[in-house]
């Protein structure tokens, strides 16, 4: 499995992070508390120590970790970083298929919607799974066509997520369902109105990302037909080890 690289651009448009520079072959991010993908540094091409290092005193001097994303076929950078003490953390799948493939069937009345902005029970229900302001932060960030999911069951809120379109792909971030209301579909339901926004606004495609320790969203995402198309992976230092 080769990773296509436009599914890299895709996903920083659709979760951006506050600002971007470059240092050398290093690209920093700067997440402010939004979580690995908008904190990760990437790098283009070769690299050495010494440009490593320097990359490493910018993200310290910004607050940050010192945390790389690998993309699918970067041995040689993955390899550097494992020398330099750098640990494996949170390997990812990348999940697509084509929007339409989940709009075989309807989505049930009340069970789904798009909302934008965000309402106070989607925000309730992302703070429940750890998603606070620094998250929503990224969403407001998004400068493309972008919209909330609202999921109910029996009458209930029952889950919430983001999905936001970038080059012809929709992809779905924070999808988080309420304890006690899984195990009833209503991940599937809510990826499924996704894929209908995602036509009705000018995308052909769906994504989403998922760890790979992640073993029911990743079943959610294969039991739907979508296909698992790409990986990438980050490196973190342990400062003082």
């Amino acid at each position: 499995m080769t990773t296509d690289p436009r599914y890299y651009a895709v996903t920083e448009a659709t979760w951006p992070p506050a600002s971007l520079r470059t240092l050398g072959p290093v690209t920093l991010r700067k997440g402010q508390g939004g979580g690995s993908r908008v904190s990760a540094a990437t790098v283009s091409g070769p690299v050495s120590g010494a440009q490593i290092a320097a990359a490493e005193e910018a993200m310290r001097a910004m607050g940050q970790d010192c945390l790389f994303m690998i993309r699918d076929g970067e041995t040689e950078l993955d390899a550097q970083l494992e020398a330099r003490g750098y640990a494996v953390k949170d390997p990812v799948n990348l999940w697509t298929c084509p929007a339409e493939r989940l709009t075989d069937i309807p989505v049930p009345r009340v069970t789904a919607f798009c909302v934008w902005e965000p309402l106070a029970i989607q925000r309730e229900i992302w703070e429940q799974a750890g998603i606070g302001p620094e998250r929503l932060a990224v969403m407001q960030r998004v400068r493309g066509p972008k919209t909330g999911l609202l999921g109910r069951h029996r009458d209930k809120p029952a889950g919430a997520g983001f999905v936001a379109i970038h080059d012809g792909v929709a992809m779905v971030h924070a999808l988080e369902i309420l304890p006690h209301q899984r195990r009833a579909g209503m991940g599937g339901w809510m990826m499924r109105q996704a894929a209908y926004w995602a036509l009705e606004h000018g995308a052909s495609e769906l994504a989403v990302l998922c760890t790979k320790r992640n073993e029911g969203a990743n079943g959610l995402y294969a039991s739907l037909g979508m296909d698992c198309t790409g990986q990438y992976h980050y490196r973190i230092l342990k400062e003082g080890d």
